[in-house]
């Protein structure tokens, strides 16, 4: 069993609420429903760390539903849950799946796990190099979403769509991108730009960053400078790339 109910009478002069106090008194054995995946471990071991949010699921009166089977059930991946039970019972730090244990790491609140994978080549790489680099470039969220929306509106009986990006480093280059799109025969609205900002990474790097961002999202992309037509000045049309969404 996963947890015992002990039903007390109501002593004589008592002040309760009911003649029956209900008390939970979790077994030292504890089975575990993670998303569907089963794990069998320890009070001790899921509350290894106090201030955890995993800690606090267990302490005191239960706070989480069983399944049929009367598991504790958490609804989250449970293929990454095996990584956090290890950490808890040796400490080992995970190095498979870093991104995804992180994110479970995060929800479950485990401070030093956390810390540990932010030091990790992954996680230091993607927080404090390109996550700061981005940063810096202005409305680069929502242009990574606009991408998406202009994509899908020019999806209805095609294989491909097509979005025009405008790319610019420097306010100068901005300029310049700016006059090359008065005399461009497209409609405006449709060209997303990105830029200036200032940090060190290269155009070419924040393409890189906008296809990595886009594919994980779950779509097929891939990106070319735009094809130049007759009568455009080479050194202004640089700025602008073509990136292809293949819907099947």
């Amino acid at each position: 069993m996963i947890f015992r109910v002990l039903l007390a009478k109501a002593q004589p002069n008592t002040e309760i609420r009911a003649d029956i106090a209900v008390q939970y008194k979790l077994s030292p054995i504890v089975e575990l429903n993670i998303g569907g995946e089963v794990y069998t471990t320890t009070l001790s071991t899921l509350k290894k760390h106090p201030g955890s949010k995993l800690a606090e699921m267990f302490t005191g009166q239960p706070k989480l539903r069983t399944d049929s089977e009367g598991r504790f059930f958490i609804d989250r991946p449970g293929t990454y849950f095996k990584y956090i039970l290890e950490y808890l019972r040796s400490n080992q730090v995970p190095t498979q799946c870093i991104q995804d244990v992180y994110k479970e790491a995060l929800f479950y609140d485990i401070e030093p796990l956390v810390k540990q994978l932010e030091d990790s080549p992954q996680i230091f790489g993607e927080m404090v190099a390109r996550k700061q680099f981005l940063a810096h470039v202005p409305s680069y969220s929502e242009n990574i979403e606009l991408m998406i929306r202009i994509a899908r509106a020019e999806a209805v009986a095609s294989r491909q769509s097509s979005v025009t990006v405008c790319v610019v480093r420097t306010e100068e280059d901005a300029a310049k991108c700016h006059d090359t799109l008065n005399s461009l025969d497209m409609d405006k609205k449709s060209v997303v730009k990105f830029g200036p900002w200032k940090a060190t990474p290269s155009i070419s790097d924040l393409l890189d960053c906008i296809k990595m961002d886009i594919e994980a999202k779950g779509y097929k992309i891939s990106f070319q400078p735009h094809v130049t037509e007759k009568g455009f000045r080479i050194k202004s049309y640089v700025f602008f790339y073509k990136f292809l969404f293949t819907w099947w």
